[in-house]
């Protein structure tokens, strides 16, 4: 049976900039952090780095039309796509006017941008960055694709966050998200961004995965992201930078674009691993989502009522890839089993019998529906998968990941949810942070060497679900768990 969803539902794609821009001679974007980060001698020979380097990427910067033509051909309508802070910003921004910041302790309670502020921003901008971003754009608008700009996927322009001092211990320099400055400067960021870029823009994400980039940089540090300094005191200090600064980036857009603003958050599925341990599972979901969602929707941060940041959202990204199978370790507290989910062994297959990718990630399409609806029931506000998919070289797990997975958005709308698109992890190939090249996440093949891309099976999938609303019958037998051994004779 066909399985319809809404013709206002949207397929499309998410990507980020410093994974795609670069990769034609001359896109290089050398000023933020994770360009040093992973051309940094220590890193690679340490293994925290995998030594490939950005600048051989897939080239978006220069190919972007070529990305868009397959979008169309694909019935893609839908896009996420970021601006680089480090490349409209390489040099260090003004100082804020007097006046125009107010800051309590370390609570940035206030920044106004105003037109003095934004012009004077304008002035010391790289309007040549600038100016490309807005050709991207327009082209993306002129195929009549829905744009999601989000402001920051991760990478700090250098003057903001030097991750080689802090990696050694050395937190006087420019510490990114430790500094309440990193918050002002973010807010102001934002709304020059709204400024330059609105008239393109059909909704706003202030920011991509901010528990991602507090807990890797600062406590699961073998993950290889910047700065990788072990001291989980502040990993909780630049989680709440984050939720501030997505406050007061709210704030800023909202003072120049009545565009709705949202949040792009990971999330992890959390399943208990015995009925005895669904107590680890409400302890999980409180630490890893709902203490950051309740800070800026409730005004709820971590036992303080800050007015400053409730109501300071419109929508919700939903980013989600597997889960975590957790038990109880003591009356309130808990572990991670080994195993399953985000922590099996590399194209191995879990304890469930079920196979995990070439990153090491269990299937286990049933999480999406489950994250989904906790959000609906606890916040009633509308979504977007903004990331799902899976590294698969092979392309033999991917049509069953995509198929099964865009099954239980379809259940999650069936059961009241308001998810109104679906956008897969990635077009084509990408670079993976410190994993390099080496994981395919991409519906496109990516030649690097030509940068030439190439249809895998799973693209015409796609294809045929984004342009005909639905899943067809002839597709559902890919809704279902891989098979994990070959098929016999």
């Amino acid at each position: 049976m066909t399985l319809s969803f809404p013709q206002d539902f949207r397929f499309g794609w998410s990507q980020a900039g410093f994974q795609h821009e670069m990769g034609i001679p001359g896109d290089e974007d050398p000023n933020s952090d994770w360009w040093v980060w992973v051309h940094d001698r220590d890193n690679i020979a340490s293994g925290l780095v995998s030594g490939d380097l950005p600048e051989n990427g897939p080239g978006y910067w220069s190919l972007y039309r070529v990305f868009h033509d397959n979008a169309v051909r694909m019935g893609l309508d839908i896009a996420r796509i970021n601006v680089e802070w480090s490349r409209v910003f390489p040099k260090p921004m003004p100082e804020p006017p007097s006046g125009n910041v107010e800051v309590v302790g370390d609570n940035v309670i206030k920044v106004d941008v105003d037109e003095r502020d934004l012009r004077r921003l304008d002035e010391a901008a790289n309007k040549a960055a600038v100016e490309h971003y807005r050709v991207m754009f327009n082209d993306l608008k002129n195929r009549n694709i829905f744009f999601i700009l989000n402001l920051y996927h991760w990478p700090l322009p250098l003057w903001i966050h030097d991750p080689i001092r802090v990696r050694r211990g050395d937190l006087s320099g420019p510490t990114g998200w430790l500094d309440v400055k990193t918050v002002i400067n973010f807010a102001r960021f934002a709304a020059y961004v709204a400024w330059r870029f609105d008239d393109l823009v059909d909704m706003y994400s202030t920011m991509n995965e901010p528990n991602v980039v507090a807990y890797a940089g600062y406590a699961n540090v073998k993950s290889g992201f910047p700065p990788g300094y072990l001291n989980p005191g502040l990993a909780r200090r630049a989680l709440i930078n984050l939720i501030q600064a997505h406050a007061r980036a709210y704030d800023a857009i909202k003072a120049i674009s009545r565009k709705p603003v949202g949040i792009i958050y990971a999330n992890n599925a959390y399943t208990p691993l015995t009925e005895k341990d669904a107590g680890a599972v409400e302890l999980a979901e409180q630490d890893a989502r709902w203490s950051f969602f309740d800070a800026i929707i409730h005004g709820n941060l971590y036992g303080e009522v800050r007015d400053d940041l409730r109501g300071r959202l419109d929508w919700i990204g939903v980013n989600y890839y597997s889960r975590l199978v957790v038990r109880l370790t003591g009356e309130n507290s808990y572990s991670v089993v080994p195993g399953y989910g985000h922590a099996c062994e590399r194209n191995s297959v879990s304890p469930d019998n079920k196979p995990c990718s070439d990153f090491g990630w269990e299937f286990y399409p049933e999480g999406l529906y489950d994250v989904l609806m906790k959000y609906w029931r606890r916040y009633r506000l509308p979504m977007y998968v903004t990331e799902n998919g899976i590294a698969d070289a092979a392309d033999y797990l991917r049509p069953y990941y995509l198929v099964s997975h865009v099954y239980q958005v379809h259940r999650a709308l069936g059961d009241g949810a308001d998810v109104r698109g679906y956008l897969h992890w990635s077009l084509t190939d990408n670079y993976e942070w410190a994993s390099g090249f080496s994981m395919r996440f991409g519906l496109l093949y990516v030649d690097y060497s030509s940068k030439k891309q190439y249809w895998r099976p799973s693209a015409y999938i796609y294809r045929e679900i984004a342009m005909n609303k639905a899943i067809p019958d002839e597709l559902m037998h890919l809704n279902a768990v891989p098979p994990i051994r070959p098929l016999r004779r």
